[in-house]
């Protein structure tokens, strides 16, 4: 699947809603086609950060934003982190394998960086994700601390980073019980729990603040 890295966290889904933020229309056009081809349900393109903003406010909701890392209006980080603030995931297209430019998407709170090259079409280009590096997490009586959406440290249990490692490996509530022994209301139960702990019900986001506290892989 597109827009998948290596650890297996699928940020492109089954009917996702995607906002596509690009300004260069060819290649707006190909990503969205590229995201259709994934599963997305459905892909709003803008071309700008004040469209992105209005569309927002206007528009249908979506579960994720792709967003060009050089908008020409300069605005793209900006963008990344106001969308954050409203519980989106982001995506980052970034263009030169730049190691600055990746640590700045990800404090501004982007969930990959996409990068491509400009020296050949998007279309058919190898693609690979930078993630933010894992920092090393300091483990308490059996624990795992990991800092939640608002940056306070909670702790989670050996059993909650288990089930966080299976959901990072893609596995369905069901599946997860099959291994662990546990019913799938269980497991509903224990990412809920982790949930409230960590600031946020959204599974994905869930298993980045794990994967950034150095407790899942």
């Amino acid at each position: 699947m597109l827009f998948t890295p290596a650890n297996g966290l699928n940020v492109v889904g089954e009917h996702l809603s995607v906002l596509l933020v690009d300004a260069e229309p060819t290649r707006r056009e190909v990503v969205a086609h590229s995201l259709v081809t994934a599963g997305a349900g459905q892909v709003l393109e803008v071309g700008s950060s004040d469209e992105a903003r209005a569309r927002v406010r206007t528009g249908p909701p979506c579960e994720l934003a792709v967003v060009d890392l050089t908008l020409p209006d300069g605005g793209a980080l900006a963008l990344v982190g106001d969308l954050r603030a409203q519980g989106w995931r982001t995506v980052v297209l970034g263009g030169p394998d730049d190691p600055a430019a990746a640590r700045a998407a990800f404090d501004a709170g982007a969930l990959a960086y996409l990068l491509t090259s400009s020296s050949a079409p998007l279309g058919g280009l190898p693609r690979r994700f930078l993630e933010p590096e894992p920092a090393v997490a300091p483990r308490v009586a059996g624990a795992s601390r990991v800092a939640g959406v608002d940056d306070t440290p909670c702790e989670l249990s050996p059993r909650e980073v288990q089930v966080l490692q299976s959901v990072a490996d893609g596995h369905s509530n069901h599946e997860i019980g099959e291994a662990l022994g546990l019913s799938a209301l269980t497991v509903k139960s224990h990412l809920s729990r982790i949930g409230r702990k960590l600031g946020t019900g959204d599974r994905a986001r869930m298993v980045v603040l794990a994967m950034r506290g150095g407790v899942v892989r």
